[in-house]
């Protein structure tokens, strides 16, 4: 008699939850069981959608994960200070108070505790209980409190796309040598970039062998894999002659598909294009069960994709 197989089959999981033995939403690359699935809980707790009411939320994922040098003014919800978003700050700073007393917040910082958002939200605030000029940051876990789209007020960014980082010194009138050429020094692994008008929170950039076009989308991941699957069925889904949909991020819950492009595209000739597919991805998000070679085009993006922690 045949023995039973000891073989355990995986337990149901229903639309948009992580299974046990799933890579952990975090990034790490764990499984979700051995991480922030983990009995008690793992320190500290994940949010899947940490921006989600953030005014420009995709263009605040890609000014975070994609975009090198780029800033945008926020909007107090109480009080007069002025605020300034920035994709990175020296060293890494999560945010300055600077010598006119207007603060400056940075995105892409070295500490990380479960919800970015929070940790925005308790740096902006430890910047707003000081005048003292310096950097401003966390040393632990912020603990409950606000998120950084508690504390601001409006609906879009205002994004400024920079060349480098002369903004970190653009309200300092006399600048030494060791600013320029920490500034010089910085500024050599910045990739060319450009934020699209036509389309809200897509990035062309070019990496030197290739061109990208990268766009965060705010739809629900699975809506958004069963349109770009019909579209790429349908042979829909080129940007612009010669371009390729390779593959996307994963980050704070939302997709950023990624487009591969010849060197030599350029950033001006995809505002058409780009335009045409949000028209053709809006009709395609409202399309009904797939066939069969959708249901493939679908697997196959949904094997390249990358999370981004």
């Amino acid at each position: 008699m045949a023995k039973k197989s000891r073989r355990h089959q995986p337990a149901a999981v229903a639309p948009g939850e992580v299974g046990p033995r799933q890579p952990c939403p975090c990034g790490s690359g764990k499984r979700y069981k051995a991480c922030h699935g983990a009995a008690g809980g793992a320190a500290p707790t994940f949010v899947a959608r940490p921006f989600e009411g953030m005014p420009s939320e995709c263009d605040v994922i890609a000014l975070r994960e994609l975009v090198p040098a780029a800033t945008a003014p926020l909007t107090l919800a109480e009080g007069d200070r002025t605020v300034r978003l920035a994709t990175l700050l020296p060293g890494a700073a999560p945010a300055m108070v600077r010598e006119s007393g207007d603060i400056w917040l940075g995105l892409q910082v070295q500490h990380s505790y479960g919800n970015p958002a929070r940790d925005l939200g308790a740096v902006l605030e430890a910047a707003l209980a000081t005048d003292e000029p310096g950097v401003v940051g966390l040393l632990s876990a912020p603990g409950e409190g606000p998120s950084i789209q508690d504390l601001v007020v409006g609906s879009d960014l205002e994004i400024t796309v920079h060349e480098g980082f002369e903004y970190w010194i653009d309200d300092i009138p006399e600048r030494d040598a060791a600013m320029e050429a920490a500034l010089e020094q910085a500024n050599g692994g910045v990739m060319p970039t450009s934020r699209l008008a036509s389309v809200e929170a897509a990035y062309w950039t070019n990496v030197g062998t290739k061109e990208h076009l990268r766009w965060v989308m705010p739809h629900p991941e699975d809506q958004l894999l069963d349109a770009l699957a019909r579209l790429h069925a349908a042979g829909q889904d080129s940007i612009a002659e010669g371009s390729r949909l390779v593959g996307m991020f994963r980050a704070h819950g939302l997709l950023a598909p990624v487009w591969d492009l010849p060197v030599g595209t350029g950033a001006e000739v995809l505002e058409e294009p780009a335009a045409r597919f949000a028209a053709d991805l809006q009709e395609a998000l409202e399309g009904g069960e797939l066939d069969a070679a959708e249901r493939s085009a679908r697997a196959g993006l949904a094997n390249r994709q990358v999370t981004i922690r």
